[in-house]
């Protein structure tokens, strides 16, 4: 068997890539027994007893129960060791903080959440949101952070872990989000847009391993998300999908980013709040108008509720922002033929109210190659999806894209799982 310092040291050799594999392939069932790894690998029954000993041995792996008899003798199955780590999960919206734990397998196993400004600050959000998170970690027994994934309202820089001109968030541009996250964790940390956490959970959840998928979540703001042949595509800086700050045609709305006629602000939660105000100042009646009168919160998720029960204005209000979403959702479709669209976020309340002006735009707009085998899906609107999306990013991370890097030392540490 070799020695923990010669696969430290070693280069990508057989050894190590059969050894990596191995682990892998348990981890997500493709297989369980040493003959099915060896019949998979196409390596001998003494090479594979020699890299299982070695991911036993490391840490990774563990003998579980006996699989079904074929009509020989059974087979001993494998497992990956899940709970030899934990992963935190951090997501924050413009007016929440959500926190979750999740084992190695993504599992969440604990989560919390509560009402927050995020225009409050880094310093202070950041505090509340570990403050909440080591209060989880109290409760998780003895295993180790082996990482941390936050997804911010915002453009952010993935390479470097910062925000970079957030419209809705003073004071984040530049600030070293995971330097503060990996410090007080001693455990590496991804940063990330929190659409970007969405299509991972997407992925998870529809195990679309190679699915070419677009996430638009439209919220108080608006985003979308990118899965290219199963992986998320960021683009060169991280800014891929931010169709949020694109110019409506005609549009002269100032928008939150400075600029004016940004589909955001035609379209978005705060701009259909906005524009709900306007028309009740100007005497619209009914449902909507009614409960602002009264004192009653005017929020993108009360205009989608009271568009689903028929209030005259907020359904003139939703298929407005549906039209637009529409036109800006057809040009993605046409460059980036995705196989599946989904609409998540308060428009998704509005349901098929909403999805079938979509759709409508979507189909005019688009050429039939690029519509042909397209679905235009809700959201499952879980408020749990970005904790689990989170946490499949930084498994993909750690077992997919840094492995190599630190596997030897069995767990990973801040400096070899950088992505910088």
């Amino acid at each position: 068997m070799a020695s923990e310092s010669t696969l430290r040291f070693s280069a990508q050799t057989d050894e190590v890539t059969s050894l990596l594999r191995i682990v892998n392939m348990v981890r997500t069932g493709e297989a369980m027994t040493r003959p099915e790894i060896g019949r998979i690998t196409g390596l001998g029954r003494g090479v594979v007893t020699q890299r299982i000993d070695q991911a036993i041995e490391m840490g990774f792996l563990a003998d579980s129960e006996l699989a079904p008899s074929t009509g020989g003798r059974s087979a001993r199955t494998l497992r990956f060791r899940s709970e030899q780590g934990l992963i935190v999960v951090c997501a924050l919206g413009a007016l929440h903080i959500r926190v979750g734990i999740a084992d190695l397998d993504g599992t969440l196993i604990a989560h919390t959440h509560e009402p927050w400004d995020i225009a409050s600050g880094p310093e202070k959000t950041l505090a509340r949101t570990m403050e909440l998170a080591d209060a989880l970690l109290t409760k998780q027994g003895e295993a180790p952070v082996w990482a941390v994934t936050v997804g911010l309202p915002g453009p952010v820089d993935f390479a470097h872990g910062r925000p970079v001109a957030p419209p809705i968030m003073p004071g984040w541009n530049g600030f070293d989000v995971r330097g503060a996250i990996q410090e007080h964790f001693d455990a590496p940390a991804w940063i990330d847009n929190d659409v970007n956490l969405l299509v991972f959970g997407e992925r998870a959840r529809r195990d679309a391993a190679t699915d070419d998928l677009i996430y638009c979540k439209i919220g108080s703001g608006i985003g979308s998300g990118l899965l290219s042949q199963g992986r998320v595509h960021r683009g060169a800086n991280g800014a891929a999908g931010d169709i949020g700050h694109v110019r409506v045609s005609g549009s002269e709305e100032p928008c939150r980013c400075g600029k004016v006629g940004c589909l955001e602000a035609v379209a978005g939660g705060w701009a259909l709040v906005r524009d709900a105000r306007r028309a009740i100042e100007n005497g619209a009646t009914g449902q909507l108008a009614e409960a602002a009168h009264t004192g009653g919160q005017l929020t993108p998720e009360a205009i989608a509720r009271a568009a689903e029960n028929g209030d005259s204005l907020a359904i003139g209000l939703v298929q407005h922002s549906a039209r637009v979403v529409g036109e800006a959702a057809a040009t993605l479709v046409n460059v980036f033929n995705p196989k599946i669209f989904i609409i998540g976020g308060a428009a998704a309340a509005a349901g098929e109210l909403f999805l079938a002006e979509v759709r409508q735009r979507v189909y005019e707009l688009s050429l039939p190659l690029a519509t042909r085998d397209l679905q235009i899906v809700p959201s499952v609107n879980d408020a749990q999806e970005p904790l689990r999306g989170g946490a499949a990013l930084a498994i993909e991370t750690l077992f997919v894209t840094t492995f190599p890097r630190w596997f030897s030392g069995g767990r990973p540490t801040v400096h070899v799982t950088s992505p910088a």
